[in-house]
């Protein structure tokens, strides 16, 4: 540390944005989830429960990925014959269901497709369709769809289905019948979800299915030219693209220009569809919509790809391009495609409310050019890369990146990478989010591993805040090892960064499958240094890995890592850690001739809101002490400097007046 000081602490106000002012970290979502691990999804008529999957004895032990490894909870309902069902009583009224399960791959690989039955009441709906031929990938990065090649993941789906009628009470069973053949089914999770009716047309608009355009809704006659029609002539003349209810199929890419709007009737009616036939015989023939200027918008419609397989030098398909300024991408749900989100250069873009789901590669990743971006209410399952990721990727930057958060997001069950992850740049922040079940990756992540865009390092104040990381950390076998729930990895591979101006605070951890907390170099050089870590609570770590730490520090690869992080109000299992414990306790230092954790003592500040004033006071041993502020504003600039407090030397108590535009405000005390 290069302050002159003893010690500090770091406290967070919330501010009073609306969109951050929630009680529970995670997306606020429309459904409720049920699965066994929460004890709302039963099993009945013989069928089994899979997992947890077996302590490791040591990181050093072989591990094979199974099915329930990609569970949630690492467990989940298996039917293996008639009359075999998993069941839920609703908690609340529905009209449309999401199953989360797994039917078994072919043995040349490439899937195939079954049934299930579903019942309400005891009584028979229908038949819903499951498929194989999106999962079940093989071998190492990025996967074939051979079964020769070893080593499974990706080994769930999902089918929605809506215009059922469900109520508080009602049971709701999915069943192995007669006519269903497929040779195991697993059901991992369900979600009610009560849809509100179709949105109308918006003023204003231009509707696709009208002349000139015609589009056809029931997804037979290609709508990509009536559609991209549609567009160019709605952005000129200043309206938005209605798209009322229906399924329209899309073979290529449809490009936004400046004022370019595109609104459906809602994420369950209006359905971009990709064609099954073509999807896989050309990145060029897959759903693809591309921004490419200012004031763009898209809202309340689904995206549906076919995509089977990974390359990453193909294009993206779901939502990419540039969105410049004053654009939103609002309630829009992408599945089977390689990205969910993947964006370059915007300023000021809102991303809110979307679902990502299925995708062989992000949920969503801002890119080159991405600055001051909000992705707020987001939710991502079951991706093959990161669920959100801030990647500062070398590209023709309008924009210097940074200031972008993550807030109030969900990431699941992603079978490959992290839940939320920053690769560097300014002043980015991941806050408020939840990130549940990452078996082969990290809940979050911030770290130097890839190549960047030239002074894109990590500069102003990366934040980690407010999160709850929940059965995170886990094992990638392609060259990561191990992983913790919460990781800073400086350098990896051939690339690093030196990790500067970091502080997380207000993180649960709980139940990490490895470290609770790591900080590690895979590279010849990164340091870690003005970190801080404060008030995080770790609640059980190693349930998959025998013998490991909750804070660890390490020698990885037989590269070192260096600097410093201080420490305050550490929990690990409910003890307070106040002091450096000896090797195998609850922190761990492998490499303290390079890196050190400095413990720091708790001056106990306490903060009260009365009407728009903050109240902050300490204890009177620490008067003579000065107060310090750093703000943290969506769309705003932030330093690496600290602002003294007038007056607060002089007193252990001060007001000061709340400001409505502020997202954080970090306060410390210094004595100077």
């Amino acid at each position: 540390m290069s302050y002159p000081l003893r010690l500090f602490a770091v406290i967070v106000l919330l501010c009073t944005l609306p969109h951050v002012l929630r009680a529970v970290p995670g997306a606020n979502v429309p459904w409720t989830s049920y699965n066994y691990v929460a004890g709302n999804l039963t099993n009945g008529g013989g069928a089994t429960i899979i997992g947890p999957p077996a302590q490791l004895s040591s990181i050093n032990a072989t591990l094979t990925d199974t099915i329930q490894m990609e569970a949630t909870g690492g467990q989940a309902i298996q039917l293996n014959g008639t009359g075999q069902y998993a069941e839920l009583t609703a908690q609340a009224a529905a009209n449309a269901i999401v199953v989360r399960y797994c039917v078994p791959d072919t043995a040349a690989g490439g899937g195939t497709n079954y049934t299930i039955s579903l019942y309400t009441n005891g009584v028979f709906a229908q038949k819903l369709p499951l498929t194989s031929q999106y999962t079940w990938l093989y071998g190492s990065y990025p996967f074939v769809n051979t079964p020769g090649s070893g080593s499974p993941r990706n080994f769930f789906d999902e089918v929605r289905l809506s215009g059922l009628t469900i109520n508080p009470g009602d049971t709701v069973t999915l069943q192995e019948d007669a006519g269903d053949t497929a040779a195991f089914y697993v059901i991992d999770l369900v979600d009610l979800e009560n849809v509100a009716p179709p949105l109308s047309a918006p003023a204003n608009s231009l509707n696709v299915t009208g002349s000139p355009y015609n589009a056809d809704t029931n997804g037979v006659i290609d709508a990509t030219s009536a559609l991209q029609n549609c567009v160019n002539a709605a952005a000129g003349g200043g309206m938005t693209v209605w798209m009322p209810p229906g399924q329209y199929l899309i073979t290529g890419t449809i490009t936004l220009p400046t004022n370019g709007k595109i609104q459906g009737a809602g994420m369950w009616y209006t359905t971009l569809m990709g064609s099954p036939s073509l999807y896989n015989t050309s990145s060029s023939r897959r759903v693809r919509v591309n921004g490419n200027g200012n004031n763009i918008s898209l809202s309340d419609f689904a995206i549906t790809g076919f995509l089977n397989y990974r390359n990453d030098s193909e294009a993206n398909d779901g939502l990419g391009g540039t969105f410049g300024t004053n654009s939103t991408i609002s309630r829009i749900w992408v599945v089977h495609t390689k990205t969910g989100i993947w964006l370059e250069n915007a300023n000021g873009l809102v991303i809110d409310s979307c679902r990502l789901r299925n995708t062989t590669a992000d949920g969503i990743n801002l890119n080159t050019g991405m600055r001051g971006t909000l992705v707020t209410n987001c939710t991502t399952r079951s991706t093959g890369d990161d669920c959100f990721a801030i990647w500062p990727e070398s590209g023709s930057a309008t924009y210097v990146i940074g200031l972008n958060v993550f807030t109030h997001c969900t990431g699941q069950l992603a079978f490959l990478a992290n839940g939320g992850a920053i690769y560097g740049a300014v002043s980015n922040r991941i806050e408020d989010c939840a990130f549940t079940d990452m078996p082969y990756g990290c809940g979050i992540y911030i770290a130097g591993t890839f190549a960047i865009g030239s002074g894109n390092g990590f500069s102003g104040l990366t934040v980690a805040q407010r999160c709850n990381l929940t059965r995170c950390g886990g094992r990638d076998p392609n060259g990561w090892s191990w992983r913790a729930a919460l990781t800073l990895a400086p350098g990896s591979g051939s690339y690093f960064q030196n990790i500067t101006n970091l502080n997380i605070n207000h993180i649960n951890i709980t139940n990490s499958l490895c470290y609770a907390v790591e900080v590690l170099n895979n590279a010849s050089s990164g340091v870690v240094s003005n970190a801080t870590m404060n008030l995080v609570n770790i609640s059980n770590y190693g349930l998959q890995v025998a013998g490991v730490s909750g804070v660890w520090a390490g020698l990885w690869n037989g590269n070192s890592v260096a600097g410093s992080m201080n420490i305050e109000g550490l929990t690990v299992n409910g003890n307070a850690i106040t002091t450096m414990p000896a090797s195998g306790t609850a922190v761990v230092n492998q490499v303290p001739s390079t890196f050190t954790f400095n413990f720091m003592p708790t001056p106990d500040i306490t903060p009260v809101v009365s009407g728009n004033v903050l109240q902050l006071s300490w204890p009177a041993a620490y008067v003579g002490w000065t107060l310090q502020a750093q703000t943290n504003a969506p769309g705003a600039g932030l330093g690496a400097n600290w602002n003294s407090v007038s007056g607060s030397a002089a007193a252990n108590q001060i007001s000061i007046p709340v400001d409505n535009t502020v997202g954080s405000v970090f306060f410390r005390l210094i004595d100077l």
